[in-house]
């Protein structure tokens, strides 16, 4: 399976980045053709611009600041997302990506009048997260990046996809024994992808 992983953290000695480490390990050693999309290393910008967003229904040309992007986001068969949430929502690079790439005629397209999700390539889709917050407090407060990833972005697959979520919710206060036995977790779950 063709795997896009989108990875989002600013610091490549984070815990974010051993996790994305374990995700991109574990898919190559299951035998998986991984596209690894470091959004920082590859210095994506995330403003989507005035002209761009004048062009965002012009399904004829809205893709052309970003088409190496929706290339490899048709190309693949599944997509894994790897961030940090912050203030309760994605870090502000991955939310430009989805502003920027997911566009009229890639992610969605209007049917009469109604959105209907058009990456039917992507059959599952895989979220490895971490947020400071406790569950508790993240649930009540809505867990906006929970709802995106199993909702949202299963909807522009046509509810197609499978969605596995895997957080560690209260990095505030983690251990190494519960960052480890985290890690030990998405090893093991993307292993057996």
């Amino acid at each position: 399976m063709r795997v896009l992983v989108l990875y989002c953290h600013p610091n490549p000695e984070s815990y974010g980045a051993a996790l994305h480490g374990a995700v991109v390990r574990s898919l190559t050693a299951r035998g998986h053709v991984v596209d690894d999309c470091d959004l920082y290393a590859e210095g994506f910008d995330p403003v989507l611009s005035r002209q761009e967003r004048l062009g965002y229904h012009d399904l004829a040309r809205n893709t052309d600041p970003v088409a190496g992007h929706v290339r490899r986001l048709r190309a693949a068969e599944a997509l894994v997302l790897v961030f940090p949430v912050w203030n309760f929502g994605f870090p502000a690079l991955l939310k430009g990506y989805c502003d920027r790439v997911f566009l009229p005629g890639v992610s969605f397209g209007l049917v009469d009048g109604r959105t209907q999700g058009m990456l039917s390539n992507i059959r599952r889709i895989g979220v490895v997260t971490t947020y400071g917050a406790t569950w508790m407090r993240a649930t009540l407060m809505g867990n906006p990046p929970r709802k995106f990833c199993t909702r949202s972005l299963r909807a522009i697959t046509g509810f197609r996809a499978s969605v596995t979520y895997r957080a560690h919710y209260d990095m505030n206060r983690a251990t190494p024994a519960t960052r480890s036995a985290f890690l030990t977790q998405v090893e093991a779950e993307f292993a057996g992808w």
